[in-house]
This record gives structure tokens, C-alpha cells and sequence, in this order.
């Protein structure tokens, strides 16, 4: 009985000290109030604006903002084939408070760029999982659209206020 109740808790120890670990089949991971950027160390839930997630290994590393998430990954010691990225679905989420039910793959969404909305440090990048909402939400705020593999660090360290630039 002492052996199973010091073994239970040393694993209880060992989890501790893990990065938050994924879902089966490697999925989205829901973020939490406490959690803190991957990059910047700020508290993830003070920052309106779709967030961003990277999961790998079975650990999710969370990012206050798709482009401190992009910023991290355009980095080449941070490409791993396995890697999946993630970002909220801005056209089925209010911009104060994503839901975590529409985290869609980050390779695959349409990203508006100069929307003039908040959101965490540096520029926002409001991401969408349909061409159509994206298209509106870019005409609607004078911003433009973009996918994935337009975007590089050189878009993503532009000062904010450079974002209406470029169309």
C-alpha cells in the first residue's frame, strides 16, 4: 500500500514539472487563464485577438497572438516536420475572447493584415478559416489578405502602424 501511494505520488511529482500536454491525436489545445506566451511570458487571456498554438511531441506551446506564434515558428531551429499550428477562427469568435472550439490549422488560414483592431504587442494578424469572411473583414478595415506562406518575419517586426501599408 506504501509503495503504491509513494509511486502515485512521484508521478504526480513528474507531471509537474511538464510542458501542457496535447490531446490525443496531437489537436488544438484549449488555453487557460493562466497561461503565459511561449515567447513574451505575458498572461495569454489579457490580449484580445485570435491566439496561436504549436503542438508537438505531445506538449502545446501557447503564443498570445498569431504573430508572436508565426514570429517564433519563421525561426529555423523551431521547423519540426510533426508540427501542427493553430489559430483561433476569428469569424466564429468575438474579438475580446476567442473560443477555443474554432482553432483551426494555422497552414491553411486566411490571415487579414492593417484590420486596426488590438491585440497583443506588434502586429495583428486576424485569422480566418474562409477566403469569403477574410475578403469582407479586409475590405471592411482597409486591411489585405494574406496566407501563411506570405508571411515572414520582415511583415511580422513591421511597426503596427506600417500594417495599412503594401496593398
Amino acid at each position: 500500500m506504501k509503495i503504491g501511494l509513494v509511486l502515485l505520488l512521484s508521478l504526480l511529482l513528474v507531471g509537474c514539472d511538464k510542458p501542457v500536454a496535447a490531446g490525443a491525436g496531437e489537436g488544438p489545445v484549449a488555453f487557460h487563464p493562466a497561461d503565459e506566451c511561449h515567447v513574451c511570458g505575458m498572461v495569454i487571456s489579457e490580449f484580445p485577438g485570435p491566439k496561436g498554438e504549436v503542438v508537438e511531441q505531445g506538449a502545446a506551446k501557447k503564443f498570445c497572438s498569431t504573430a508572436e506564434m508565426l514570429g517564433w515558428w519563421l525561426q529555423p531551429e523551431n521547423h519540426h516536420a510533426q508540427s501542427k499550428l493553430y489559430v483561433h477562427d476569428m469569424g466564429r469568435s468575438h474579438w475580446d475572447t476567442p473560443d477555443d472550439a474554432h482553432l483551426i490549422d494555422a497552414r491553411t488560414a486566411y490571415y487579414v493584415l492593417g484590420t486596426g483592431l488590438k491585440g497583443a504587442m506588434g502586429v495583428v494578424l486576424a485569422s480566418f478559416a474562409e477566403q469569403a469572411v477574410a475578403q469582407k473583414v479586409a475590405a471592411d478595415t482597409g486591411g489585405r489578405v494574406l496566407r501563411f506562406e506570405e508571411i515572414d518575419l520582415a511583415l511580422l517586426q513591421q511597426p503596427s502602424g506600417m500594417a495599412h501599408s503594401g496593398h
